[in-house]
């Protein structure tokens, strides 16, 4: 049997930051044997909560956009392994979703990424996932998305997709015209080689 399998059932029953949480522990990614790209965004929100299903709200279709792929796809975890900085709801805060608990990337990242050994890019979506993966002192989220030809490994660094975000997208039409292309050369190419 993978190993896989009892770390996710492990994963789906922990409450270490059950006490902080507003609503109770519901851990909400997506994992599976030959995943080729690995998404690690913020946490989840409340729909994805609700749902069980990461990325079901307006952020999640402006992502499948951006890599041109179907819904199918994207929650095949065959294909897509989806693991974010914070695993459950951390509730509302003044302007958005609060942070993601901190517990979770420490306790359980290195674990799932041990067992995900065909992850050919992985994309760090928003500033919380790029501080932690990327140690390049102070850049800024545009710094960091701007240099995507010297990221480390197999690594891009992308916005939060989220409706928020306009503004940002509308100062930086780069991210259009040179990162959204490439993003999706690498996701076809890597699609396309586990077909």
């Amino acid at each position: 049997m993978s190993e896989l399998i009892p770390l996710l059932e492990e994963i789906n029953a922990c409450t270490i930051c059950a006490e902080y949480l507003p609503l109770p522990p519901r851990p909400v990614l997506q994992a599976g044997e030959g995943a080729r790209i690995l998404i690690i965004g913020q946490a989840p929100g409340l729909k994805a909560h609700e749902t069980a299903t990461p990325w079901n709200d307006p952020s999640g279709e402006r992502l499948r956009d951006w890599l041109q792929v179907s819904r199918e796809q994207f929650y095949d975890p065959h294909l897509f392994a989806i693991v974010p900085m914070g695993f459950c709801y951390p509730g509302k805060g003044k302007s958005g979703d609060l942070p993601p608990r901190k517990e979770c990337a420490p306790q359980w990242h290195a674990r799932l990424l041990e067992r995900l050994p065909d992850i050919g890019l992985t994309l760090l979506i928003g500033q919380y996932a790029q501080n932690y993966y990327l140690k390049d002192g102070h850049a800024t989220l545009t710094e960091r998305v701007r240099n995507w030809r010297n990221m480390p490994g197999h690594m891009l660094a992308l916005p939060h997709p989220s409706p928020r975000n306009i503004a940002w997208f509308q100062r930086n039409p780069w991210f259009a015209e040179e990162v959204i292309p490439e993003l999706r050369r690498r996701v076809e190419a890597l699609l396309a080689s586990s077909a």
